[in-house]
């Protein structure tokens, strides 16, 4: 059976901040919101990426590898490494948005953070890893899960 290598770890240990940061969006939602809408879709996002985050890491743990820790996904080099990462501007000015211009940053933000997601499970089986059948189904789990979050964020989009 295959094993693992230097892109399942990369691609692992980058995943975890990659979701992390978008706890951090989701987290804004409920001082900042009045749609309905919002908080459910973000509920389930919470739930999916908190569970693949243990998944990754336990992943990386049973492997003996090292699980990303503390601030990792703020600075300057987050952006270029993880396709969809927002900027700590774009981060701060999400803080500060409310109501429907709240609304629409989010959902514009988390699309662009969840096709990174999608970028970041292809990258790993373009670039040979992927081939040990535990990280190769995790990989297309959060692919999929992503890839109907953001169809329907686009949804919401058109109806603000």
């Amino acid at each position: 059976s295959a094993t693992f290598n230097d892109a399942d770890v990369m691609f692992a240990q980058m995943m975890i901040p990659h979701h992390e940061q978008a706890l951090e969006m989701i987290a804004l939602i409920p001082e900042r919101t009045s749609n309905p809408d919002l908080p459910k879709l973000a509920g389930r996002m919470e739930v999916s990426q908190t569970d693949e985050i243990r998944l990754l890491e336990a992943w990386l743990t049973a492997r003996g590898e090292e699980e990303p820790s503390g601030e990792h996904h703020h600075g300057p080099q987050h952006e270029q490494l993880m396709p969809g990462m927002l900027t700590d501007a774009e981060m701060d000015q999400l803080a500060s948005a409310r109501g429907p211009t709240f609304d629409r940053l989010f959902l514009q933000y988390m699309i662009r953070h969840h096709e990174g997601a999608v970028i970041m499970a292809q990258d790993l089986t373009d670039s040979g890893g992927g081939q040990e059948p535990s990280i190769f189904q995790l990989s297309q789990l959060i692919a999929g899960d992503q890839g109907i979050e953001i169809a329907r964020m686009k949804q919401m989009l058109t109806q603000l």
